[in-house]
């Protein structure tokens, strides 16, 4: 399966190195939809069990967790790692964040969006002030036990970069995904790779010669 259309001086060797890359490509796109129809027929998971109450703004406000869903029947919910007990929030949550933060209006047409962390709500303010992050609802877990229920943080406190999906159905709320491949038995060389799809930064250098290598994210570079 190939096309007519060339590039400036390519060698037949390219051209024959790129269509047999092609295929591959196309082969990635049927399992990374099937994948997805996959996702989106699994049964309900779990009921949750409480209406989590969170804090937002500057006022720090309660808001209930069916309340984050607005007039929409799906919430997707990134656990942020930035615990009360951390000096710094992670850099690779900072860069998908300000990714989420620029394409949080177009999300909102379909379904609900929150980044949650377990600091304080003044805390988590004021580092994303400087950041931008005006388009994003923000709310602290600091007062309840989201993030343990919901795999945003393991035993000893320490968080992880977790993201559920859960739904409304006939009145209820229900979990329906969370990222777990994070928690599946090492892979080497795809480990802490769970949330790729959400991250325009790694899907752009894996297209360049030199990959994505080893490079981790900072939150300035200056």
């Amino acid at each position: 399966m190939t096309h007519d259309w060339r590039l400036p001086n390519e060698s037949e060797a390219y051209r024959k190195a790129r269509d047999e890359l092609l295929e591959a490509e196309i082969a990635l796109r049927r399992q990374t939809e099937a994948v997805a129809a996959a996702r989106r027929a699994l049964p309900l998971g779990g009921e949750v069990p409480t209406n989590y109450v969170f804090k937002e703004g500057d006022n720090a406000r309660t808001v209930t967790l069916s309340e984050l869903f607005g007039d929409k029947q799906t919430l997707v919910a990134y656990s942020f790692m930035y615990g009360p007990n951390m000096d710094k929030p992670c850099p690779m949550c900072a860069s998908l964040i300000d990714s989420l933060n620029g394409s949080a209006g177009h999300i909102a047409q379909r379904v609900g969006l929150v980044v949650i962390a377990k600091s304080a709500i003044g805390r988590i303010l004021t580092f994303s002030r400087p950041r931008g992050w005006n388009r994003l609802r923000l709310v602290s877990s600091a007062d309840n036990s989201y993030n343990r229920d919901y795999l945003g943080e393991n035993a000893e406190g320490q968080q992880m970069p977790m993201l559920n999906v859960f739904a409304k159905r006939n009145g209820k709320i229900h979990h329906t995904f969370a990222t777990e491949l994070m928690l599946a038995p090492s892979d080497p060389g795809q480990d802490s790779r769970h949330v790729d799809g959400l991250s325009p930064l790694w899907g752009l250098l894996d297209f360049a010669p030199e990959g994505r290598g080893d490079f981790r994210t900072k939150l300035q570079y200056t």
